[in-house]
């Protein structure tokens, strides 16, 4: 049985969505950003990670619709662009805490994957 098409679409946002934090620097970010707004020197700093990076991952991440930026001078300040993302991720959390490592385990996406890999 194959998925229709009108499912398929249904499915679309939620998996865009989900490809959007598929990224543990773009997680890492989010978590950041969960305290508060950051300047990309800022999370920089704090994420140990390149300029290009972290604002290539903000670009994904503003494309997608999850942070917002204000500017102030020369400066750009980032924020959550919507608070319900928090909760979506403590619930992925608790969904890992109840699963043990079958996640992290998991053949396709677990950990045990080498950075860069896709299926």
């Amino acid at each position: 049985m194959t998925m229709m098409h009108e499912e398929r679409e249904t499915l679309a946002p939620a998996t865009a969505l989900f490809r959007g934090l598929a990224d543990p620097v773009r997680l890492a970010i989010l978590r950041q950003l969960a305290t508060g707004e950051a300047r990309v020197v800022d999370l920089e700093d704090r994420l140990g990670l390149a300029q290009s990076t972290v604002s290539s991952h903000l670009g994904c991440l503003r494309d997608c619709g999850l942070v917002d930026y204000r500017a102030m001078g020369r400066q750009s300040f980032y924020s959550l662009a919507r608070p319900e993302l928090m909760d979506l991720l403590a619930s992925a959390e608790a969904v890992l805490a109840a699963t043990g490592q079958a996640v992290a385990l998991c053949p396709t996406y677990g950990v045990a994957m080498t950075e860069g890999e896709t299926r």
